[in-house]
């Protein structure tokens, strides 16, 4: 059993570890530091420090929250005119990680988080009242809440990827990674995004003995985007399907197994969505 360490020996803790822990965003080839855009360092390094296999050391980040508050603040001075000259992948990185420290924000000012609502988990970031619709944040001359973000701005950009890239705070959602998103790789990042959902029950899981295929929530709140992506790319087979089962199905065929392609070829499973895991992806918790 691992306990917990108090919030300022976590953050002394983990700052010790980075000296002798490699780089987690860097391991292709150690090009993340030198790509990252400079409004999003603080940001990456944050990350980097806070951040380990999707789960964050909030109480380590409360802690030492100065950076945080500070590179929020600069996303804030971001003027809508300096945003419109910048390219598609500077706004996408932008965004991306824009959602991702508000999140991460929002959490740490009601840290620990106190039970309000039976129906989610005591330390879900669900508890927090106005968490995605109402709270709002500051961001290239716009005020914008989560669900704006998610809802209004990214689809604009027209890649569904983007949906698993945000860290939503919690368990089910895409896994929060260790180093910010940038524009120079962030092709390579949004394909490990994918990559990686891939391999995570929480995004898919084929169960061929109960004749299913399971997958998250997330297809289906943002399922125009996953449409417009793959539907169009699904195999012939599945023609007598749900515009968003094909999409999904396009989704995920390129990290299949073997078997799991014979599986999906019978076309006689069913296409059912898993009920999102909404604990709080929160190290500092975790014993």
């Amino acid at each position: 059993m691992r306990r917990c360490l108090p919030p300022f020996v976590a953050v002394l803790a983990v700052a010790a570890c980075v000296g002798t822990m490699p780089r987690l965003a860097a391991q292709s080839g150690g090009t993340a530091a030198v790509a990252i855009d400079p409004l999003h360092k603080p940001l990456d390094t944050l990350l980097n420090l806070y951040v380990r296999d999707g789960l964050v050391y909030y109480g380590a980040v409360k802690h030492d929250r100065a950076t945080l508050d500070r590179y929020i603040a600069s996303l804030g001075a971001i003027t809508a005119g300096t945003y419109a000259g910048w390219s598609r992948n500077q706004q996408i990185a932008f965004w991306l990680n824009a959602y991702n420290a508000f999140v991460l924000q929002t959490v740490i000012n009601h840290y620990p988080i106190r039970a309000r609502a039976s129906n989610y988990p005591a330390n879900s970031i669900r508890q927090i009242p106005g968490v995605f619709d109402r709270i709002p944040h500051r961001a290239a001359g716009r005020t914008v809440t989560l669900d704006q973000i998610e809802q209004q701005i990214l689809p604009a950009f027209h890649d569904a990827r983007l949906y698993f890239a945000l860290g939503r705070g919690a368990i089910g959602s895409g896994r929060l990674h260790s180093e910010a998103y940038a524009s120079a790789r962030l092709e390579e990042q949004l394909k490990g995004v994918r990559d990686e959902c891939l391999s995570r029950s929480a995004c898919a899981q084929i169960d061929e003995v109960g004749n299913q295929v399971s997958v998250s929530p997330i297809f289906s709140w943002d399922r125009a985007g996953f449409i417009a992506g793959y539907a169009d790319e699904a195999a012939p087979l599945y023609a007598s399907r749900s515009p968003i089962e094909r999409a999904v199905l396009a989704f995920v065929r390129p990290e299949l197994l073997t078997t799991e392609r014979d599986f999906l070829t019978k076309n006689s499973f069913r296409v059912v969505y898993q009920k999102f895991d909404w604990r709080l992806n929160d190290m500092s918790g975790r014993h």
